[in-house]
Parts: structure tokens; sequence; C-alpha cells
């Protein structure tokens, strides 16, 4: 049988492989080293510097015009600002306020745009987006006209291109829907529709499209130096010297036109060109965090429109877990943005005020936590350069170089399309065709299906929750990740070995990632490939073995190669709120003194040979007489949640610590902590030994 689904398997992945390719008529795709011979063989019509969702825009934009293209990004596809957004498509609920408040025609243009933009997202990926309604709760009845009224207008101005309609919720209805609501002094609630999607896995797609269209795509690829020749009186840019990350070599790229389109860094760039030039971005930091999926209603996201500071806050549902954020501050520009204690408590103390008492809010839950930096600009051209566009602002300089910055992910589409349509007049290019990107279905959203899902199921023997997880990742590709799984070896699920409890990430999908998808390092995979870094830090933590090992073979790596990018991964995982043993179960003891004589009396019970501290044949004794039967290897693993000192024993001071950090809300999940808490309150054993994911 299993011969049979494997069979069959193959079979279908073909036919839907040359069905998708008939169907488009385009080539495939290259793998990474055809890519970066091109780049190094090849004189181009446009050189694209920074490859987030604006620099993949305009690569796709421009391939798809028959202009001979290459895009080039120093670390990997949405290693930026693309992949630390709010997840949402959208076009700025309040942006529309301050439109009409203010009687600003820009602010209405750019939330007129991205509506138009939303519902383009909507349907030209279809696997990685959906809509999703969103709960304005009113605390205070004179407002619910007010509020309505707006929401109203949000419809209004979406045109032809609007969602579900906007509609007002009494209280018991809106705590129906939002259960997770506070009741006292709540008068109704506001619900409207915007989009939500996969903002790194979007990014990858548009790369990957643009390289179906014929673009050379090329990550971990950086500019060093901008290339100028002569042209009349002026000296204009004509390509750059560019600089393999991963390699050390060095080339030059020779291109027409080279546009700008790196984010938070295109002052860098622009002062490439000219050193003493004006710099136009004004950095903004937005942080959010990631809380279990309890936290929210797993298909309605909550708008907090006035927080204490005047700032707003989303509190979103998201791949089986809950987004809150942003803040939004000014910052340094930096490649590795970390989000600091102060916004996570900010964003923590917010959504406490809005939700039931029944949830406590703890620090403990948090599971994840990442920084962007938004690239506000002033518009060079503009009489008062104080004042900061909203909306997306193309430079030309002297040399041609041609700067896009400003706009939001939503608008991607059509900031490409307008600097392309910059590029074409300024350096004189010859497109074969106008701009066809409207209609343009990304990678894997072609033949995509509400049910594919089920297909991938039935054919290969997978897990439910995994074939949803690849249709809705990979679209009509998933069956191209799925011809790599590999046999569970056990009675169910046939096949998908999972690379982490309680994740449907696989195996399979290293590999795709590696062969179709320019994957190079394991920060690429856990960030961007996958979700799993922005999920649950310390979850991914314990993946990584795995994942090292399976892309070291994949990639051939060396033993020094692989434990570099190991290191480069708990780097990262540093940045996304990753915190070390020591700094969860903290420092000080903040029991009282009937707790504090409690949890010694405890510790005693563990204690059993009375040497002072807690060691394995301590605790499995215990458990042993708790009727638990568990493997050395768990009862280690168990010990290893508290050692701190790494001498696999547990002290009383280390013992003390974790449960007074448990009691403040500092950590939750700690299997061993929930066992001590029931032993003191003797009520028997009833923790299943299972390894917990834990807060960040």
């Amino acid at each position: 049988m299993i011969r049979i689904l494997a069979a069959t398997g193959i079979a279908t992945t073909t036919g839907l492989a040359l069905y998708y390719s008939k169907s488009r008529g385009m080539k495939a795709s290259r793998n990474t080293n055809e890519q970066l011979q091109s780049l190094k063989d090849d004189q181009f019509d446009v050189l694209v510097v920074g490859c987030g969702a604006t620099g993949a825009g305009i690569a796709l934009d421009s391939a798809s015009r028959g202009l001979k293209t290459a895009v080039v990004e120093r670390e990997d596809f949405a290693s930026g600002t693309s992949s630390r957004s709010t997840k949402l498509i959208h076009g700025g609920v309040r942006y529309l306020k301050s439109a009409i408040l203010h009687l600003d025609l820009e602010q209405y243009q750019l939330v007129r745009e991205a509506l138009s933009e939303r519902w383009h997202l909507l349907h030209v990926a279809p696997h990685l987006t959906r809509e999703l309604p969103i709960i304005v709760p009113v605390f205070k009845w004179y407002l619910i006209p007010y509020y309505w009224t707006g929401m109203k207008m949000y419809d209004f101005v979406s045109g032809k291109k609007r969602l579900p309609s906007s509609y007002f919720l009494s209280k018991q209805k809106a705590l129906k829907q939002f259960p997770m609501l506070k009741s006292s002094d709540l008068a109704g609630a506001i619900v409207y529709y915007d989009g939500q999607h996969n903002d790194a896995r979007m990014n990858t797609c548009i790369a990957l499209t643009a390289a179906r269209y014929g673009a050379t795509v090329a990550n971990h690829v950086e500019v060093k130096k901008l290339l100028k020749k002569k042209q009349g009186d002026q000296e204009v840019v004509c390509g750059a010297t560019v600089k393999d990350n991963l390699t050390g070599d060095e080339w030059d790229v020779q291109a027409k036109c080279v546009i700008n389109a790196t984010g938070p860094f295109t002052d860098g760039i622009r002062q490439l060109d000219n050193p003493s030039t004006e710099k136009i971005v004004v950095p903004s930091l937005g942080v959010h965090v990631v809380l279990p999926g309890y936290y929210s209603p797993k298909d309605m996201g909550l708008l907090d429109p006035e927080t204490s500071d005047g700032r707003v806050i989303f509190f979103l549902p998201w791949e089986g877990f809950t987004i809150a954020g942003t803040t939004d501050r000014e910052c340094k520009v930096t490649s590795n943005p970390a989000a600091v204690e102060e916004d996570i408590q900010f964003i923590l103390n917010e959504i406490s005020t809005y939700l039931s008492p029944d949830v406590n809010v703890r620090r403990g839950d948090v599971l994840a936590a990442w920084a962007g930096i938004r690239p506000l600009v002033q518009n060079p051209q503009a009489k008062n350069t104080s004042e900061l566009s909203r909306s997306h602002v193309i430079e030309v300089s002297d040399s041609n170089l041609i700067s896009i910055a400003g706009g939001k992910w939503t608008t991607y589409r059509a900031m490409a399309k307008d600097t392309v349509d910059k590029a074409i007049t300024v350096c004189g290019l010859s497109a074969k065709n106008d701009c066809i990107t409207e209609n343009i279905m990304l990678e894997g959203g072609e033949n995509y299906t509400k049910t594919l899902s089920i297909r991938l199921v039935q054919d290969y023997g997978l897990d439910p929750e995994v074939g949803s997880h690849l249709a809705d990742t990979y679209g009509d590709r998933a069956p191209e990740v799925a011809k790599h799984i590999n046999l569970t070896g056990k009675r169910y699920p046939i096949t998908g070995i999972r690379l982490v409890e309680g994740f449907p990430y696989i195996e399979a999908e290293i590999k795709h990632a590696i062969r179709d998808e320019y994957c190079c390092s394991i920060v690429d995979f856990i960030a961007r490939r996958t979700s799993l870094a922005f999920l649950n830090a310390r979850a991914t933590d314990a993946a990584l073995p795995r994942i090292s090992e399976l892309m070291s073979k994949e990639l051939n790596w060396s033993r020094k190669k692989q434990k570099e990018e190991e290191e480069k991964a708990h780097a990262f995982l540093k940045t996304m709120g990753y915190r070390l043993k020591r700094d969860l179960i903290g420092s000080n003891i903040s029991l009282d003194n009937v707790d504090v004589e409690a949890y010694k009396r405890v510790f005693k019970d563990f204690d059993r040979d009375g040497d002072g501290h807690i060691s394995p044949r301590d605790l499995r004794k215990l458990l042993e007489k708790l009727g638990k039967d568990v493997g050395e290897s768990e009862v280690r693993d168990l010990i290893s949640e508290v050692d701190v000192d790494n001498n696999s024993m547990i002290e009383l001071d280390e013992f003390l610590k974790l449960m007074s950090a448990l009691e403040a809300g500092l950590v939750s999940e700690s299997r061993l902590g929930m066992i001590v808490k029931m032993q003191r309150q003797k009520s028997g054993f009833a923790v299943p030994i299972s390894r917990s994911g834990g807060g960040v």
C-alpha cells in the first residue's frame, strides 16, 4: 500500500508540474549557481539592489516587460522589514482617519491605492492570503456612530474592490464572537475586513515569479560600489561591483539602469553614489510579540485604535498563534534590530486593558518577539522636508541612480510599476510591453484550490495539519515539496516527518527550499522559507540540530561551516526574543515567606536522598512513586529546564527561582514547575511529559 501511495504521489506531482509549466508557458527558475553565473556573465537593462517586497516587485515588473533584469540582496529575500510586518494587507484605517480629519488628499490617495492593491494581492496569491474580520471594541456608547461611520467610509473608498461590508455588534454578540474581550463598560463593537498574509513567503514568491519570467535573482550578494561612465557632460551609473557574501567572490555587473530598493538602507546606497547627499530616510521601529493561540479567536482580529499614548495596536490570529503589535518610535538603522523589554511590556500592558480578567497576560507567554524598521521618508523635492511622507518617494540622482523608498507592504506592486516607469523614461530603456503585473498570478497561486490539502493527504498519507500547511504555503507547488517526503515508520501518518513537535513543518521542506527556493542558510530556512522562528523561538532552538544536520548534508557543508551556521542561527534567535535559561528564571526570588517554606518542603520531597540537590535519580524515584514510568532522557530533559549551572542537578536556589518566575508569570509552560505545583497541592500527578515550547 505504501508503494502505491508513493507511486501515486510521484505521478500526481509530475502531472501537476507539467500542467503548471504549460499553463504558464515559461521556463523553470534556475538554481542558485546558475543565477550567480548569469550575474557574472550577462549585461542587464536593470539592476535592482535589494530584494524585499519592493525590490522583488520591481524585478518582476521589469522582467515581465521584457527587460533584461537582475536583482541582488545582501542577505535573503525579506530578511529585513518585509518579514517583520503586522502580516496585514490593508488600506490603513488610521490613515483614512487622518485624511478626513485634516483634509489630507495625499493620505486619502494612499488609502485608496492601498485598498485597490489589497484586492490585487488577495487574488494573485490565494494560497498565502485570506480575508480577516477585525473587531474594534467600543467602550463609550456615544463613540459607536463615530467608529461606524469611519468603517463605512473605509468600505466606500474600496469601491468595487471591497471586501465584506463592516457591521455593528451589540455587547452580547461582540463577546460571543470575541470571548476574550472584557465585558465591563463594553458598549458594542464594529467589525470591518482587511486581508492577512504570510509576508516572508509572499516576498519569496514574488522573487520566484520574477525568476520564472527570466530575471536573475541572487540572494546573499551585496553591492560594494556603484560603477559609473561618462555620458555627455555627466557621469551616470552603469552597474555595480558586487560581492558574494557566502564565498567572498567579487565582480562587476553591467547595467543600463540601477534601482535602489533597500528600504531602511536607502541612504547607504545613495551615499555610494554621492557621499554628500542629504539623507531622506527616517527609520521607525515597530515591535511585535507572539502569544499562544488561545489569546484570540482563530478567525478574528482586534484593533485598539487609541492606546494610552495614541498609537494603534493590532491583535491578530496568525499561523495558529496570536500576534500583538506594533510600536512606533524613532530608531537607528541596523541589520538586526531586536525587540527591547520596554516595547514588549508596552504591548502586553495595552492588550491587558481590553481583555477579560480571566486572561492573565503573562510575560512568560511571549513565544517570540521581533522588531522591524519602517523606512519613512522625507521627500527631497517637497518644500517642507520636515514632513514625513506616508506614500512612496522616487528620487533620481544627478547620475541617474533611481531610489524608491517609503510606502507600505500592501502597495509594493504599485510602487514597482511607478519605479519601472520612471526607469524607462530616465534611462531610455526599451520595454516590449506595458506593465502586466496586475494580472500575474504569483508562484503557487495559478492552480491552487481550497481543497488542495485534501488531495495531498489522500495522495501522500500526510497528517491533515501538514497537508493544510503545505497547500497554504506552497499552493500548487506543494506536490513538488511532497516528492521529497520520507516515510515516518508509523502506521499514521505514513509520511511527513516533522521537524519539531507541535508545528506542521516537515523535513521535506528543507530539500525543496534549497533546490527550488534559493535557501542558503539555516536562518533563511527558519525565518523566511518557514515561519518557525517568528512563532516560537525556543521550539526553533530545539529543532536546530536536525535542521542543521539535513542542510549540511544537502549543501555539503564542512563541520566548520555547519558550526558557523548554527552559531548564526542562535545569534538570530536572540534578536527574536530568545532568552537564555538564566534570564528566563531570573536572578531574584520574589516569593513571600509562606511560599518559600512551602516550596522548601516540596524540594525535600524531591530530594529523595537528602543531599541538598535534586538529581535525575531523585526525580525519577519521585515520578515512579506517583505512578509515572519516565525514561532517563525525559528526566534529564526536565532537569535541564532549571539547571542554570549545567551540572545535571537542581539546587534549592535554582528551584526557588523557577517557582518565583512561575508565580510572577515570567515563565509559562514549564513541565517541572507544573509537577512541583501539583505536588504542593497534593492533587496527584497528571501533567504529560512532552516537550513544551515555553515562553521567551
